[in-house]
This record gives C-alpha cells, sequence and structure tokens, in this order.
C-alpha cells in the first residue's frame, strides 16, 4: 500500500471519532471501461433503500461519482476544472507541474489532489449507506468491515462493441480507448494501494457478457445481506 496512504488512514483514527462508533455499510464499484456500472449502482441504491423501507427504517442508500470531485475541488479550495485531470486518470509533465507552481496561487500538486480524494472518499464512506463508482474506492475503504467491494469485467470485444456504439467510435477507436483507459484506472488504483498488492482483491467479479444488469444486481444485494450492510 503507498506509504502517504498508510500514514493518512493511521492519522484518520482519532479523527474519525467525530463518526458514528461503526462507519459504513459501503459498496464499492470498480469496472472496466465499457462495464455499465452507474447503472447497476443506481439500480442498487433504490433497492437497497426500498429494503430498509420494509424493515421500518428510513434510510436512503446513495451512490456517488462525480460528487467526488466536486468535493474534492471544494476541500482544496480551487475550482473542479482546476482537478479534472486528475479524475480523466491524466498526468501532467514535471514541467508542466513546475510553471504551474510559480504562475499559479491556487496550484495544487497531483500528491496532494489524490490524497484530498483518498480523504474525501473516506468520510463519505465512514457516512455510510453509500455505493462508490471507481474513484480508487476499493483501495481506501477496504478496511472497513461492513463493506463489500465489487469488479464488473468482460472480455475486451464485448466492451469494444458498446464503446463504439455508445460514443459513436470506430471498432479500432473504441478498443484503443478501453484499452488506454483501463490501464489508467489500473494506474490510479495502484497510488492508493501500492502496486502489486493483494491487499485489495475484489470480494466479487462479475463477467458483464454472461451476466445481465438484473442477475449483477440480485447477487450483490444478496452478498450485502450477508455481510449484514442492511
Amino acid at each position: 500500500m503507498n506509504i502517504d496512504l498508510l500514514k493518512y488512514t493511521s492519522d484518520r483514527i482519532h479523527e474519525d471519532l467525530r463518526f458514528k462508533e461503526e462507519p459504513g455499510p459501503v459498496i464499492t464499484i470498480s469496472r472496466e471501461y465499457g462495464c455499465p456500472s452507474k447503472i447497476i449502482a443506481a439500480r442498487l441504491s433504490e433497492e437497497l433503500t426500498r429494503k430498509l423501507v420494509v424493515k421500518g427504517k428510513d434510510i436512503k442508500w446513495r451512490y456517488v461519482t462525480k460528487e467526488i470531485m466536486a468535493e474534492s475541488a471544494r476541500t482544496l479550495e480551487v475550482d473542479p476544472e482546476q482537478i479534472k485531470y486528475v479524475f480523466n486518470y491524466e498526468q501532467k509533465s514535471v514541467v508542466d507541474n513546475i510553471i504551474s507552481a510559480q504562475f499559479n496561487k491556487y496550484y495544487k500538486s497531483e500528491r496532494k489532489i489524490r490524497n484530498t480524494i483518498a480523504k474525501v472518499i473516506r468520510n463519505i464512506a465512514h457516512e455510510g449507506h453509500v455505493i462508490i463508482v471507481g474513484r480508487g474506492g476499493v483501495a481506501i475503504t477496504h478496511d472497513i468491515p461492513r463493506s463489500l467491494h465489487i469488479m464488473l469485467e468482460a472480455p475486451l470485444e464485448w466492451r469494444t462493441v458498446r464503446v463504439a456504439e455508445n460514443y459513436h467510435l470506430s471498432q479500432d477507436e473504441a478498443r484503443k480507448t478501453a484499452i488506454e483507459v483501463d490501464k489508467k484506472r489500473k494506474e490510479f488504483r495502484e497510488y492508493f494501494q501500492g502496486k502489486d498488492s493483494d491487499y485489495t482483491r475484489f470480494d466479487i467479479t462479475f463477467n458483464c457478457m454472461t451476466f445481465s444488469i438484473e442477475e449483477i444486481v440480485h447477487i450483490v444485494l444478496k452478498a450485502a445481506e450477508i455481510k449484514k450492510l442492511f
């Protein structure tokens, strides 16, 4: 695991006393490019909320993805556009960073941005009843006992067809995009969990080519019940 994240987690022990005694529950969804993560997260949040209503609990599950960038920007006191490149899994060159640091009084280093993202996700997870889509959520929340971590994957050619249809790309463009985004997302997770670390293995991995959205939601709900997340 990244040493900065280890220090961050240690420093949070006392800070977390501000929150309820037990963090979570939280579900994270990671995915290969072209897999339907948002629609699965939306349906899961609806079904989980419905199950709590049946139990007489007025608690709503929600899912977050873009909200993480907005909250990170607010915490850093910068415009979201200034940190958007990190959420697009891009990196600035050394020269760009030096120029930005010299001429932009609101400049934030990439390390500062990423560690702020971790802090924001950690806080959201502590609040509980939330599904975190992407953003390295599995690495940042894996130590929370009341958590469930899902990975969505599928054969490259199956995802290529979906990406080409959704973004009006050629097959070659879609395939190249999928490969590039998968690589960047993996690097993003590795920043928080450490390269070649097996600490953040997923609890369940689904092949989106062979499991329908409804089947995935049904199985995740059953797993969440077994783990007492609702």
